[in-house]
């Protein structure tokens, strides 16, 4: 096996944490993985992973070695297809998105993309945590709200207009808020990224009302439902909802005292070089993504 293809089988390695995951990605037998890593790790005179029987990590020498490498990674492949033209685009790439941005923007769009490249791998993760995009091995990430992260490079999407929301069944129960005064006698489902942390309240331009809720929910699917069982109001994007407002589903309410509009970014490593794939699908989602958001 050529260094080439030693370190394509280190950094598969180092994204899935697993020599079989590795293997069976590479289409290769896991013996053969193992021993391309231990054939590159001689070469290099250092350790680059560390094996146990329940995990695989990155030493501190492989996380420079990895981070390093994708740019050698990148500039192969960029000469490989540099005269295919765009028509010609293999290979995988790898994004992160939010689970409804997955699901209402990006996959229903997909088979647009894969037509047009049919060679292309996408390796699409939905979360609503904040994955280490250089770590986990991410060539971008769909992210909402402020990057904070100076390392990183982020690409204006746009921005998510917010919506309150309710069930009909909750307002049936509790009353329409008509005003910031009525919200003392309303509950508010609250959303935490992580559990135990202290609500915010319902969110406004310049601050937040403090508001009683029963139920902390840190998952964008469970806070929709939360809602939908009359558990409380939400504040959500516009775009994530709007088909169940459309479908009596949900009310809007107080639409006058929206919470601040959330900005959508699309955030990549400050790499030397991205291969063209990635520079094709990162247009792509953006250009998704905004007809989404409009």
């Amino acid at each position: 096996m050529s260094l080439i293809q030693q370190i394509q089988t280190f950094h598969r390695v180092a994204e899935l944490a697993s020599f079989t995951q590795a293997a069976a990605a590479l289409g290769q037998p896991k013996a053969a993985a193992s021993t391309s890593v231990q054939a590159l790790e001689a070469h290099l005179g250092t350790r680059l992973l560390h094996r146990t029987t329940r995990k695989v990590q990155l030493t501190q020498d492989g996380q420079a070695f990895y981070e390093r490498s994708k740019d050698l990674l990148a500039d192969i492949d960029e000469l490989s297809t540099m005269f295919h033209g765009v028509q010609g685009l293999a290979g995988r790439v790898r994004v992160d998105m939010t689970t409804g941005m997955a699901r209402h923007a990006v996959l229903p769009r997909l088979p647009e993309l894969l037509a047009l490249h049919p060679g292309l791998e996408l390796e699409i993760s939905s979360t609503e945590r904040r994955v280490d995009l250089v770590r986990e091995g991410f060539d971008c990430v769909m992210r909402a709200g402020p990057v904070g992260d100076s390392s990183l490079i982020a690409r204006p999407v746009g921005l998510m207009r917010m919506a309150n929301c309710a069930s009909p069944a909750y307002l049936k129960a509790h009353g329409v808020p008509q005003s910031l005064a009525d919200l003392a006698s309303h509950r508010l489902v609250h959303y935490a990224s992580t559990l135990g942390a202290k609500s915010v309240g319902f969110e406004l331009e310049g601050g937040a009302v403090a508001m009683a809720g029963a139920v902390t929910v840190n998952n964008a699917e469970a806070y929709q439902a939360a809602c939908l069982a009359g558990l409380g109001l939400i504040q959500a994007p516009l775009p994530g909802v709007r088909e169940l407002i459309a479908q009596g589903l949900l009310v809007e309410v107080l639409p006058e005292h929206p919470a601040p509009p959330m900005p959508l970014s699309l955030v990549y490593a400050n790499r030397r070089n991205l291969s063209r794939r990635v520079r094709v699908v990162m247009d792509w989602l953006v250009e998704v993504c905004a007809a989404y958001l409009a």
